[in-house]
C-alpha cells in the first residue's frame, strides 16, 4: 500500500512506497513504470519519511521525465491491431478454442486468434508474444558464430536494462524488445553476444558489436534512447 502520493505537473497521482532498511546509509529512489506506475524509496532507520519526501521533490524533474517517457498502459482487447516482431497483427478472440492460432499472411502481416475465456485474453496475448520473442531471439543468436551462443536464454520484464549476459553463459533479454523494430532487437542480441568475448564496454567490445551487427550500431542505440519507453505501453 502506498504511503504518499507524488502529484506530477500533468496531474497524475503516482503512489510513493517507502521502505526502511537496516544498514542503508543513504536514501535511494526507484521510479517504476511497469507493471504499475509507482515510486519506491528505500531509507535508513535514522531518516524520517518527511526527509524521504523532500528527497523525492529534489528529484522532481528527473522523475517527471521518466514517467513522461513511459506511456500509460493500454489495454488490449479483441479487434486491436498491434505490432510485434516486425509484423502488424490483428488480434481476435474465440472462446471456443483451447489453443491460440497464429496465422501468418506475409512477412509484414498476421492474425492471432486467442482461445480460452475472456478473463485470460490479455495474459494469453502477453504469453504468446513472450514465447515468440524467445523463439525469434534464438534464431538471431544462431546467425552468430557458434562459440558465442549462450547456454541459456531467458526473457525478463525490466525497465532499466534491455539485456545482460552472465559469465556463466546465461543471456537475459527484456521481452519488451518484441515491440521494437526487428533490427533494434537484433542489435541488443548482438550486443549481449559480444559480451561473451568482452565483459566490458571497451573500444574492443564496441568494435566486436559492429562486426556482429554490421552498420548502424549508433542508430540503434539512439532509437532505444528515444523510443525505449514506448515499448512498455502494453501489459
Amino acid at each position: 500500500m502506498a504511503d504518499y502520493v507524488f502529484v506530477s505537473s500533468s496531474g497524475e497521482n503516482i503512489p510513493i512506497v517507502i521502505t526502511t532498511r537496516r544498514g542503508l546509509r543513504n536514501i535511494t529512489l526507484r521510479p517504476k513504470t511497469s507493471p504499475t506506475r509507482e515510486i519506491h524509496i528505500s531509507k535508513p532507520w535514522i531518516s524520517s519519511d518527511k526527509s524521504a519526501i523532500r528527497f523525492v521533490e529534489s528529484k522532481r524533474r528527473w522523475i517527471e521525465n521518466i514517467f513522461a517517457r513511459a506511456p500509460q498502459k493500454q489495454t488490449i482487447v479483441p479487434g486491436d491491431v498491434i505490432e510485434f516482431l516486425g509484423r502488424t497483427v490483428i488480434i481476435h478472440h474465440d472462446a471456443a478454442r483451447r489453443a491460440n492460432q497464429f496465422i501468418i499472411h506475409d512477412e509484414a502481416h498476421a492474425t492471432l486468434i486467442v482461445g480460452g475465456g475472456a478473463e485470460m485474453f490479455e495474459s494469453r496475448v502477453r504469453n504468446f508474444i513472450k514465447s515468440e520473442f524467445l523463439k525469434t531471439a534464438r534464431e538471431m543468436i544462431r546467425t552468430a558464430p557458434r562459440e558465442l551462443w549462450p547456454s541459456r536464454v531467458v526473457a525478463h520484464d525490466t525497465t532499466t536494462r534491455w539485456g545482460s549476459c552472465s559469465t556463466t553463459g546465461t543471456m537475459s533479454l527484456s521481452w519488451r524488445l518484441a515491440f521494437a523494430p526487428r533490427d533494434i532487437m537484433r542489435y541488443v542480441v548482438m550486443h549481449e553476444l559480444a559480451h561473451r568475448r568482452h565483459m566490458d564496454h571497451s573500444p574492443a567490445f564496441w568494435k566486436f558489436v559492429s562486426e556482429l551487427y554490421g552498420f548502424g550500431v549508433e542508430r540503434a542505440k539512439r532509437w532505444l534512447n528515444v523510443h525505449g519507453g514506448e515499448l512498455h505501453k502494453y501489459f
